[in-house]
Parts: C-alpha cells; structure tokens; sequence
C-alpha cells in the first residue's frame, strides 16, 4: 500500500526538458563581439534530428513540428527514444 504512495510522489517531480537544435563552440573574444541579428552557426544541419534532454541527459531525438493547436509555437514529434547504453532500447 505505501509503495503506491510513494510511486505517486516520484511521478509528481517536475523535470526540466530541453530541445537542442545544436551547439557551437567558439573562442570568448568572438563572443564578445557579437550582437543583435549575429547568427552562430550550430553543429546540427536543417533536416537533422534534435535532442530532446531531460536534467541534462538525452533521452530521445525528433523533429521540429508546429502545433497544429496554435501554428505561433514550436513541439517536438519523437522518431526515437534513447536509452542507457548497452540497454535494450539500444538495439
């Protein structure tokens, strides 16, 4: 009986989820020069599959998708889901 409770806290825990449509790495100075309308070219190339992060891990990647609900915000459609290596979901 005390184990559903305390299943039913672990669900409640807020996570933080993150999309990532790529990164960039670059030297502090050309940092320091940028400003408004700059664009940082990212290591992900259009078409590519993003990562989808959750408390900084990745566990799954899609693609880019409006919301048929409101065509002015973003989602994400999943096309994979990644697990701990080695595991099943691997293969």
């Amino acid at each position: 009986m005390g184990s559903g409770r305390n299943l039913d806290s672990i669900l409640r825990i807020p996570v933080l989820i993150q999309v990532v449509l790529g990164s960039a790495t670059m030297p502090v100075a050309n940092l320091m020069k940028l400003g408004r309308g700059a664009i940082v070219p990212l290591d992900h190339r259009v078409g590519e599959p993003v990562d989808v992060v959750v408390n900084g891990r990745v566990i799954a990647r899609g693609e880019v998708v409006v919301v048929e609900d409101d065509n002015s915000r973003f989602g994400v459609s999943l096309t994979e889901i990644v697990g701990p290596p080695n595991s099943e979901f691997n293969s």
